[in-house]
């Protein structure tokens, strides 16, 4: 169908043409105002975060990057989930959470990228009456951890595997009384005596004592995740960017 007439050395629509003009017009109006607002996102962070993090990295770690984050961008709906790392993982792999900060998995999915934060070095504990507080330190090999049991994180957490991973070339057994996946809750019942467990260095103070194991040195590694096909939100960069960065070791 002819959108205009070629008279002579002019042209004129013709009625489709002038129709399809109405159109063409409305359509580079609605161009110029999306190009309006894309531009606009890079002075104006806000919108909707899903964030997921564990309770450890959340009560111990988070809060001051939490209270800057809401100080430097009010109008960012943040939506803060806490759960399980490795749930929150499977979650940000699912698309179902945009980021997530969390103890970084040793096995991660191809799909994931991730980025360190704190280095969380793991000690031995105990409480101040146990046994173990008041045996020779010179003395206490992984062997000797058997004679006692532990309150550890439940099975397939990176805590845990970290633990067996570091026990596994002295061949020892651990019998273990009481399991659960909140470090807090595992301090609780270290301190009162139910066991020995393994818990981030940083969570020790007069309730609980560091045992020196001999050959045994733990850390997990904390951080950010992230789905690395997906195009985060602005608020979500702007997240990233408060989070500190490791301090590289001295060499």
């Amino acid at each position: 169908m002819a959108l205009f007439d070629r008279l002579g050395r002019s042209t004129q629509l013709t009625e489709a043409g002038a129709k399809f003009q109405v159109s063409a017009r409305r359509i580079l109006a609605d161009i110029d105002v999306s190009r309006e607002e894309i531009q606009s996102l890079g002075a104006h962070v806000g919108g909707r975060l899903r964030l997921a993090t564990s309770h450890h990295v959340g009560i111990h770690r988070l809060p001051p990057v939490l209270k800057a984050f809401t100080q430097a961008y009010p109008h960012v709906e943040l939506d803060l989930l806490f759960m399980d790392s490795e749930l929150a993982c499977d979650e940000v792999a699912n698309g179902h959470i945009e980021l997530a900060v969390v103890t970084l998995p040793d096995a991660l999915e191809s799909s994931l990228e991730t980025q360190l934060v704190w280095p969380d070095p793991l000690s031995i504990v105990c409480a101040n009456d146990h046994p173990l507080a008041a045996a020779d330190m010179t003395d206490i090999t992984p062997a000797y951890l058997t004679q006692f049991n532990a309150v550890l994180p439940a099975r397939g957490t990176v805590t845990r595997t970290i633990l067996l991973d570091a026990l596994r070339p002295f061949n020892v057994n651990v019998e273990t009384t009481l399991e659960t996946n909140y470090l807090e809750t595992i301090k609780m019942m270290v301190s009162v005596g139910l066991g020995w467990s393994a818990l981030p260095s940083n969570m020790i103070d007069d309730e609980i004592v560091d045992v020196a194991i001999s050959g045994i040195d733990m850390q997990r590694q904390l951080g950010s995740v992230r789905l690395k096909d997906r195009t985060l939100s602005r608020a979500a960069y702007a997240f990233m960017a408060l989070l500190p960065r490791p301090v590289p070791p001295v060499v």
